[in-house]
């Protein structure tokens, strides 16, 4: 994967957080979570959610998960 730094109008940088880039040298950052990946015990698979609550994805894999996060927010 390669990172992708970008840039607003405001100068504001956004990206998925990576040790590839040493972002602390940009300033002080502000972080937010895109989803959030928890494991659902009812159901016994891991689901990636949005801000809002909302299942982007369900699988018994957190790794699946954690792949198909990078992907669709690298795009």
């Amino acid at each position: 994967m390669n990172p992708v730094l970008t840039f607003d109008a405001h100068g504001v940088a956004r990206c998925l957080h990576t040790d590839a880039i040493p972002l602390q040298s940009l300033g002080t950052l502000e972080i937010h979570r895109a989803t959030t990946i928890e494991f659902n015990s009812a159901d016994q698979l891991w689901e990636v959610k949005d801000t809002e609550g909302v299942i982007l994805l369900s699988d018994p894999s957190r790794s699946c998960c954690l792949a198909w996060e990078l992907d669709h927010f690298n795009h």
